[in-house]
């Protein structure tokens, strides 16, 4: 049968309505992150300087941090992400996207999720998780939304007309399916009403999840689809090919396995178990060969190219961004050294890590890609080349400052809060710190401002150049014919798959069982990669020609993706699962909040407080000084969402019950300053006025009951009228120093959780029987 020639005419329509949306709310991320670097130097801006007396309560840092986290994530990155997707992908399978519908709908769904977003955060509606606060009815959208592109992805790569898949596809795939995996696990939830829901893990359990899913979702999609669209654009631009297709093999696959695993190193020296720790550390360290091959193997793209960099602000633009890229993943597995996280984390030497990343990888990826795009989707050129070359100097000296400013700041602080006395007492206090760190927050919002100047520059260009311009389509002749697809089972059950496979267990095996089980692992693992290194040197042709095979058949690729990105996480999650509850604890046990108590954690939940304060004594003597004991793991095994935190923009509330009295709490509350000087807290008087939901209080002891929080039987009528005898004793005890407040009020109930934090019980160890498996907590 002979090939049919036929004309492909590709949809990029939807390729410019991504652009544009990237573009708007890329300029509305980065406005939401100028506003609150600069509350953070000055607390007048949490809304008194706009008229709101003491504050406006949907303008505090607390609301728009989230906001401006994940308009950043999934309306700027999301959006550029989907354009550079929609481009390359029908380039590279030379067909058409396989539903315009499905595509309409994706864009749209989107677009639409992210107004929700705009909406219910700075309501304070969020389930006070980072990077996963949408309320349940959202995240139910975004589910859906990602199953449709996915199905209308693959279906393309199902009708492709170009037989192999190219490795910018193996970035996509990993993309879909790993953020799918991550997103549901990490966002199941029982629902309490419509706008509130309890996770369905908690503690530990919840920290572990959510940091597998918060490293992740940087891994899968600030990382790998950018990875993919470098793969595309870089060559295009460079007009070089991609410079070792060997390379990018060990890069992917490498990557995909690795990077999974890696989620602990956000938990270090908290009471997450040691094993989990080290785990987290050894695999972060492996990193640096992946993502490093990566950013060579984009650098090395540019051989013969360089003089480009004189003239061509795409190539500026590319070559700065994986630069960018190879410096965040070097520093990345530096921060997940336990002794270098000890002074790093809690700290603003994440916040320059993370930005460094996301403002110079994925933004300056993003520019370069639009720069190359504009002309061919509207068939122009730019209008103002040298505001793109200028963009491109701004913005980079905004990273530098913002990026610098938050390294020395980080360290200052560390250093700081860990330095000792002569006679052994703590030298300096938390609020020394944030003095001493103040001019740097002004530093950081300067460069942020530089940085956001930069971008609206890049929008009035684009708005200049295809004004009056008719967009154009794209378009190419292909030649039909039917691939032919190696077998499913041949691609799966293969030498190059079943032998890494069982290597991979034996190690496992050696890493999680004890005694000779253990040696057993060790030695399948070490025979498993002698024959595997032995089959390859020895079958390469064969295991050559495989791999092509597979690439001309997506669905074993993609189910090989699932295995590896799945393995870590399960091989991590379930034991966790399993040993770390309540019924195994080993030393204490957390009290069970009272119904007040529980409202008031809902309260410092929606206000945004888990964002600057912590609840988590590290096990470091200068914290332990600070704060009190470390923290055990039985002690937040009740907490729905955890609130070990991430960031101390103030100090550690784990040991805060009793410390303070009620006074103290309100006035603070009402007026940070009076009791704090130099706070940069901002005032929460609407909670005084504000009254406590006691209405859904039954519904939410309901569903606490349904995860396991053993509170005592007690009516929807006992349940109220145990928060409002407790709010009455905390409101008498006000009136004692002359401060009237309503009992029912918010103000009473969060002050109620404050002086439950850090209650717990000691516990006798649960007895086990001879060779059971003891669960491994942390170290001291």
């Amino acid at each position: 049968m002979n090939p049919v020639q036929t004309s492909v005419e590709f949809d990029d329509r939807t390729v410019r309505r991504f652009l544009i949306a990237m573009l708007f709310w890329g300029t509305i991320a980065l406005l939401a992150g100028v506003l609150i670097a600069f509350q953070l130097h000055r607390w007048q801006l949490n809304g008194k300087e706009f008229g709101g007396g003491e504050g406006i309560e949907w303008l505090t840092f607390g609301r728009l941090r989230p906001v401006h986290t994940n308009a950043a994530i999934f309306a700027f990155v999301g959006n550029m992400m989907f354009a550079g997707i929609y481009y390359s992908t029908q380039r590279l399978c030379k067909v058409r996207m396989a539903s315009d519908i499905l595509s309409g709908i994706h864009f749209w769904g989107w677009q639409f999720i992210i107004v929700c977003a705009a909406v219910t955060l700075p309501l304070g509606l969020t389930r006070g998780k980072e990077y996963a606060e949408l309320i349940w009815p959202i995240n139910v959208l975004v589910a859906v939304v990602w199953v449709i592109f996915g199905l209308n992805f693959f279906l393309t790569l199902k009708r492709r007309n170009e037989p192999s898949l190219y490795v910018a596809l193996w970035f996509y795939i990993a993309t879909i399916i790993t953020v799918a995996m991550l997103y549901i696990v990490n966002h199941l939830s029982i629902p309490t009403g419509w706008t509130h829901s309890y996770p369905l893990f908690g503690g530990v359990q919840d920290a572990l999840i959510q940091w597998w899913y918060g490293h992740n979702a940087v891994a899968f999609f600030l990382t790998t689809p950018i990875l993919g669209i470098m793969y595309y654009f870089m060559p295009k631009a460079a007009e070089r090919p991609v410079y070792s297709y060997r390379l990018s093999i060990v890069h992917f696959w490498s990557l995909v396995f690795i990077y999974i695993w890696a989620g602990p190193h956000h938990l270090l020296n908290t009471a997450l178990p040691y094993w989990l720790q080290m785990l987290g550390v050894l695999f972060s360290l492996m990193l640096w060969a992946p993502s490093w091959g990566g950013m060579l193997n984009g650098l090395l793209t540019l051989r013969g190219a360089w003089h480009k960099l004189r003239t061509d602000p795409v190539i500026k633009f590319f070559a700065a961004a994986v630069t960018f890229y190879g410096m965040a993943t070097f520093e990345g597995p530096l921060l997940a050294i336990r002794s270098v996280n000890a002074l790093s984390h809690y700290s603003d030497w994440t916040i320059g890590h993370v930005h460094s990343g996301t403002l110079g990888w994925n933004g300056f990826m993003a520019a370069g890609m639009t720069y190359w795009l504009v002309p061919r989707l509207w068939k122009t050129e730019l209008a103002r080349p040298g505001w793109a070359n200028m963009h491109f100097w701004i913005g980079l000296v905004g990273i530098l400052m913002y990026v610098a400013a938050m390294w020395i700041s980080g360290i200052t602080q560390g250093l700081m809060l860990n330095q000792l006395s002569d006679d052994g007492s703590l030298k300096y206090q938390f609020l020394d710190t944030l003095k001493a760190i103040r001019p740097l927050m002004l530093f950081r919002a300067i460069g942020g401002t530089l940085y956001l100047a930069g971008f609206v520059m890049m929008v009035i260009n684009v708005w200049l150049s295809v004004r009056g311009r008719e967009p154009v389509n794209g378009s190419i002749r292909v030649v039909v014919e039917t691939p032919k697809k190696p077998p499913f089972w041949k691609a799966i059950f293969a030498e190059p798959v079943i032998f890494p496979a069982l290597a991979i267990t034996g190690y496992c095996l050696w890493f999680l069982l004890p005694g000779l089980y253990a040696w057993g692992g060790l030695v399948l693992g070490l025979d498993m990669s002698w024959r595997t290194v032995w089959l390859f040197v020895r079958h390469k042709r064969k295991w050559t020609a495989w791999y092509e095979g597979l690439l001309e058949n997506w669905a074993p690729f993609s189910l090989l993706v699932l295995v590896a990105a799945a393995a870590g996480g399960m091989l991590q999650i379930i034991p966790t699962l399993t040993f770390n509850r309540a019924a195994n604890v080993e030393d204490r046990l957390q009290i069970v909040p009272t119904p007040l108590e529980l409202a008031g954690r809902d309260i410092y939940i929606s206000e945004g407080c888990y964002g600057c304060h912590s609840q988590m004594v590290r096990t470091l003597a200068p914290e332990v000084l600070r704060y009190g004991d470390y923290s055990r793991l039985g002690e937040s095994i009740f907490d729905y969402p955890f609130q070990w935190g991430s960031k101390r923009t103030g100090p550690d509330l784990a040991r805060e019950a009793g410390k303070r009295n009620n006074t103290w709490h309100y006035q603070h509350l009402m007026d940070p300053r009076a009791l704090s000087a130099g706070s940069n807290m901002p005032s929460y008087h609407w909670l005084d006025t504000q009254k406590t939901d006691l209405a859904s209080l039954p519904r939410r002891v309901a569903v606490q009951l349904q995860l396991g929080v053993p509170y005592p039987a007690m009516t929807q009528d006992e349940i109220r009228q145990r928060a409002i005898e407790q709010g009455v004793g905390i409101a008498q005890d006000l009136r004692k120093n002359g401060l009237y407040v309503d009992p029912e009020s918010r103000m009473v109930a969060l002050i109620a959780y404050l002086q439950k934090l850090g209650l717990s019980e000691e516990v006798t160890p649960p007895e086990r029987p001879m060779g059971a498996m003891v669960p491994i907590t942390a170290q001291p």
